[in-house]
């Protein structure tokens, strides 16, 4: 119990300033961030290791956010999702406008299911609800969410809009 305290002592306050960035709302960004660590509680047995402590919560409290905006089915600007989904980084989720649009653009570019991948991650879906709409292996799923992603950011990069 004591490692969990740590835990929370260290970073709840980059996972409030995460959560405030993208709700605007610190009452809910409150809630969410209690939620967040309820549920790294329960799946603290589960982290590899892959990625920072900080990394893991962060992620932990997109995904609660998210569950939060389809419980309360509120409208999230896209480009708002998209700067979330394409940020390699999640603690450096600032994108402007322009690049939003011309997230949008190239993947309106892909064919209609790997779009519909996309959109569906942007929004918050599991690669398990992403595999079952579309008859396909949640590693499938990921797959195709990875390959999209890459060749999207690589775009970018080459035209100067997004850094190395």
């Amino acid at each position: 119990m004591k490692a969990i305290e740590e835990i929370y002592r260290l970073y709840k306050d980059d996972v409030y300033k995460y959560l405030i960035s993208i709700t605007r709302d610190p009452n809910l960004s409150e809630d969410l961030l209690s939620e967040t660590f309820i549920r790294a509680i329960k799946s603290i047995a589960r982290f590899r290791g892959e990625s920072s402590i900080k990394t893991w919560l962060l992620s932990i409290a997109r995904y609660t956010w998210y569950d939060q905006v389809r419980r309360d089915k509120k409208e999230v600007p896209l480009h708002d999702l998209i700067s979330l989904y394409i940020s390699e980084d999640i603690e450096k989720t600032a994108i402007n406008r322009e690049v939003a649009d011309r997230i949008m653009e190239l993947l309106n570019k892909e064919d209609e299911r790997n779009r519909d991948i996309v959109l569906m991650r942007i929004n918050g879906y599991s690669y398990f609800e992403i595999g079952r709409k579309h008859g396909i292996s949640e590693s499938s799923a990921r797959v195709i969410n990875h390959r999209i992603k890459t060749r999207i950011g690589n775009l970018l990069k080459e035209e100067g809009l997004r850094d190395e």
